[in-house]
């Protein structure tokens, strides 16, 4: 019996021990070490670096030593030995309720915008809530790869992206933070040939109509009653600088930034015109447009879904012709040929700029983020210094979000977002690509690394 009370009383104190040493550790408390940590803005490398977490945001970052001393005693630490750290990714164009199949070469030539015909089927064969669905799934990919922000710019149904972020920020969900625009503004010429019984029913589920700048500004509010973070505006060349004008200054009225889908001459103008926030591709834009944009501080979303010959890589499995195949070739020369003409004009010009993915397709064999990670090597491939690709999707992109208070650095009060890879990206690009731990809200999603 006196053995048993003294055991007894021995893991008694042990218990008590352990609970006063989590108590010297508040909830939440974490410590990063790594051999380098990169901070995009300044293009500085601090190593060795650690970053004290608190709460969910970064409360420190500095050298080993100096981050230990002020960490509260007991703190978790998560040593990433050799690894770079980064801030979390921001993929600020990307469709994370599409999920298109290509469909094969006589499928897709029959067709006006044929390559898009199963995205537009999944407003008739499936219901929001698969859509939903579908989305928590690739947006769970995306998170997983390293992006933890993204901006998501359309084709989502009525409310589905709105309703996705609420469940992440409610933590049903993984995923990464995310701004939801709704429906996509679009003129009547934006989708052809639909069926004529049901096209009005297909096109109300992804876009709102604009039709004079009294339907344009009526459009932006009932997108703001689904709770949206931005407005979208799809412009070719048959939207009214009136119209535009209406959007930007409703939207701008509500606190909501304009995202502009142009790639004409013609429609960039009418955007820099009515004071859009962002121009998303710009394929089109001219050095003097460049010039406006960079004085009004009007973003270019550079979108390098056609560099690079990615656009082929997502058709290698479909049945493709080998004539069709030549003149796919041909197109991905042109197409590399285009953007490292863009990336220098913009080099050149000084204009604010940004980068996203715009991925919305199904990759064989690569999760979501994977496919979309595939755009560091498009923009390596058209001439983007390292430096500059990691600010286009770190600082410079939150300030196009007006998010640069919250994410793009690893600096104190920012919400703990944090991403490491095994080499240098500075050297390789394409590290990004590989990321092997992933922190979010100062939790770990994912952590590569062998613990130590």
């Amino acid at each position: 019996m006196r053995t048993l009370l003294t055991l007894w009383a021995a893991l008694l104190f042990a218990q008590l021990a352990s609970a006063d040493t989590v108590a010297q550790a508040p909830a939440g408390v974490t410590l990063i070490k790594a051999a380098r940590l990169l901070d995009p803005r300044s293009g500085s490398v601090l190593s060795p670096a650690a970053v004290l977490i608190e709460s969910g945001r970064i409360k420190q970052v500095g050298a080993p030593e100096r981050v230990q001393a002020d960490a509260p005693a007991g703190v978790q630490t998560i040593d990433l030995g050799s690894a770079t750290v980064l801030p979390g990714l921001i993929d600020s164009h990307t469709h994370l309720l599409l999920d298109v199949i290509v469909p094969a070469e006589a499928e897709s030539a029959r067709r006006y915008n044929g390559d898009f015909v199963p995205g537009l089927l999944l407003a008739i064969v499936e219901s929001p809530s698969k859509r939903v669905l579908l989305g928590a799934q690739l947006a769970r990919e995306d998170l997983e790869s390293g992006f933890t922000t993204v901006r998501n710019l359309g084709h989502s149904g009525i409310d589905g992206d709105a309703a996705l972020r609420d469940a992440i920020n409610a933590g049903r969900v993984p995923g990464p933070r995310m701004l939801a625009s709704g429906r996509k503004l679009a003129p009547g010429g934006y989708v052809q040939s639909l069926n004529p019984a049901l096209a009005e029913a297909i096109l109300r589920q992804e876009f709102l109509p604009i039709d004079g700048p009294d339907q344009a500004r009526s459009a932006v509010r009932l997108n703001i009653f689904y709770d949206v973070d931005l407005i979208k505006v799809a412009v070719e060349d048959d939207v009214t600088p009136a119209e535009m004008s209406a959007i930007v200054e409703e939207a701008h009225r509500q606190k909501l930034r304009v995202a502009v889908h142009a790639i004409s001459t013609a429609s960039i103008q009418t955007a820099i015109d009515a004071g859009a926030d962002s121009i998303e591709h710009g394929n089109r834009v001219t050095d003097q447009q460049l010039r406006q944009m960079r004085d009004k501080g009007i973003f270019l979303d550079i979108t390098p879904m056609w560099y690079g010959g990615l656009y082929s890589k997502i058709h290698e499995v479909i049945a493709m012709s080998p004539a069709a195949r030549e003149t796919q070739a041909a197109d991905d020369e042109r197409a590399r040929q285009r953007g490292a003409d863009l990336v220098r004009r913009v080099f050149k010009s000084g204009v604010k700029f940004a980068v996203g993915s715009d991925m919305c397709w199904f990759y064989p064999g690569k999760t979501r983020g994977q496919a979309s990670a595939m755009m560091f090597t498009a923009l390596r491939d058209v001439g983007m210094p390292p430096l500059e690709v990691i600010r286009a999707v770190t600082t410079s992109a939150a300030d196009m979000l007006g998010w640069q208070d919250r994410v793009g650095a690893i600096e104190p009060g920012k919400f703990a977002d944090l991403i490491a890879v095994a080499k240098d990206p500075l050297t390789d690009i394409t590290e990004l690509g590989r990321v092997q731990f992933v922190m979010k809200d100062g939790r770990t999603i994912r952590n590569d690394f062998s613990p130590n």
